[in-house]
């Protein structure tokens, strides 16, 4: 999505639930909203087809060079 479909989608979303943003807070949201659509352009990347299943198990591995987790 690019900035103006953000701020279409906030809009309806926030009608939506009848969920007042307030001015100040407006540029935040619509900065964690393209946060959040980023992260799901990075799932959405990965090819699936209708023969892959989900993990039976979440298992974290620490990060490449040993980072905390």
């Amino acid at each position: 999505m690019n900035a103006a479909e953000l701020e279409r989608y906030l809009d309806a979303a926030a009608t939506a639930v009848g969920l007042p943003i307030a001015p100040e807070h407006r540029a935040a949201v619509l900065g964690y909203l393209a946060l959040a659509n980023g992260f799901a352009d990075t799932v959405n990347a990965v090819p699936l087809d209708a023969t892959d299943e989900p993990a039976m198990a979440f298992v974290p591995v620490l990060p490449a060079g040993g980072g905390r987790a």
